[in-house]
């Protein structure tokens, strides 16, 4: 349902006799908050919006200061195809403003927007292409997978082809088109790619596909999680984000010249990803079991550097294909499913911005397996560490100007308090591995 203004909006839900209308945003972790209005008060939320108490949102205001507004985008009406269709129920993301109608430093909507307007000023469009691998659990309680499947395969194997493909078709409902979905390397694991879009409407497809993916599962009896590493010894789960440039209708990444075809343009913002890339992981990699992927051995990125073929590097080039100068890309492979979107796009295009406004040079692709290399090499090579946990992320995000110019002040100090009560919980917390291993020796 194509909805640009109020007018647009009011018109559907009144000739589609809509029950209800929800008005979605996210917390500063990317969790997601809803409300519900009746037809009757749409109009007053579309123009004034909706007041609602911020305080008991996580990042957002404090008890003293807690009135805030939600005003709905109208582009982003769409109808939940799991509602009935006697009664449907609409959704529109919310921008989140104060009672003067300035808006709130909080918003992690409006942190992605002032990014874009950066590079909008600049003359680029950021486009974005996640990839969100998630796993299908028997429930919530234990990671008891539905099948042994692995990478691509089908039936018989592939128990969760059917949930895949419903939530497609509801992805598509709403107006969110799918270029692949298919069984991921472990048991139970899959993968769903949208085709690329600008950064903000990426950013609410991705909420969405998310809502979708759990609801789905929902109504089948079974759980989906994208916990990043649910499974001990198993392949975890990440966001790969592809992400470019464009002047117009032109790709700013493309050079027909350069023996990788990428242009100046897209090796500054490649060198400008990997320069930040330890001090923005707290963001695309925002929990304690984020790190628990982030290992050797299970395809998911350790060392800061680029290729293009070599799946063991941070950043990934993929092949250019002649006459698709649009598709050409890079790939940042280290972020996983459950960091909010819009401060991680956010994060992402201030860091790849930065390498081009400050001409970063980029270093030669490494095109050998850096997992097999040792310390030392690796060390002759220049090639960095990501954090290996979540308090070394936290220690090299508390540096960042850039992190802390591009979120703001006030999310960049929630975010870091939310992540240090986080760490100080997990490492004080006596995991059934320790009972297991030391209380019967000690």
């Amino acid at each position: 349902m194509i909805c640009k203004t109020q007018e647009d909006v009011l018109r559907v839900v009144k000739d589609k006799n809509v029950s209800l209308i929800q008005f979605w945003f996210t917390d500063v972790l990317g969790m997601l908050k809803s409300f519900a209005i009746v037809p009757s008060e749409l109009e007053e939320g579309l123009t004034e919006g909706m007041g609602f108490d911020g305080s008991s949102i996580e990042g957002f205001a404090r008890i003293e200061e807690s009135d805030m507004i939600a005003k709905p985008d109208p582009a982003t009406f769409e109808f939940l195809p799991w509602r009935s269709a006697d009664k449907p129920v609409a959704r529109m993301f919310c921008d989140i403003l104060r009672p003067d109608g300035a808006p709130y430093e909080g918003d992690p909507r409006y942190v992605l927007k002032r990014v874009l307007k950066k590079a909008a000023d600049k003359g680029y469009t950021f486009y974005v292409g996640p990839e969100l691998e998630y796993f299908y659990f028997k429930d919530n309680e234990a990671p008891k997978t539905l099948d042994k499947g692995g990478y691509f395969d089908a039936r018989p194997l592939d128990m969760g082809g059917d949930l895949r493909r419903e939530t497609i078709f509801a992805l598509q409902d709403m107006g969110i088109q799918v270029e692949y979905s298919h069984h991921e390397v472990a048991p139970s694991q899959h993968e769903i790619d949208m085709r690329f879009d600008e950064g903000l409407r990426m950013a609410d497809k991705t909420v969405t596909l998310k809502v979708v993916v759990k609801e789905i599962a929902r109504q089948h009896g079974v759980y989906a999680t994208f916990m990043p590493k649910p499974i001990y010894g198993e392949n975890g789960s990440g966001m790969h984000t592809h992400q470019s440039l464009f002047n117009g209708e032109k790709n700013a990444f493309y050079d027909p010249k350069d023996e990788h075809h990428l242009s100046q343009v897209a090796k500054c913002y490649i060198a400008g990803l990997l320069k930040h890339a330890r001090e923005i992981a707290a963001i695309t990699n925002q929990w304690v079991n984020s790190y628990k992927r982030l290992v050797a051995g299970y395809e998911a990125p350790v060392y800061v550097s680029w290729a293009t073929r070599n799946r063991s590097t941070l950043v990934r080039v993929p092949m250019y294909k002649p006459g698709k100068e649009k598709a050409t890309r890079i790939e940042l492979r280290s972020p996983d499913p459950t960091c909010n979107p819009y401060l991680a796009f956010a994060v992402m295009l201030a860091g790849g911005l930065k390498g081009i406004q400050e001409g970063c040079r980029l270093a030669d692709p490494v095109e050998e397996d850096i997992f097999a290399m040792g310390a030392a090499e690796r060390e002759r090579a220049g090639i960095e560490s990501l954090p290996g946990n979540l308090f070394e992320a936290i220690l090299e995000v508390e540096k960042s100007e850039l992190v802390r110019r591009t979120l703001g002040d006030h999310i960049f100090n929630k975010v870091i308090e939310n992540k240090k009560i986080e760490w100080d919980c997990y490492r004080t917390h006596v995991s059934q591995y320790e009972i297991e291993k030391y209380l019967p020796i000690m």
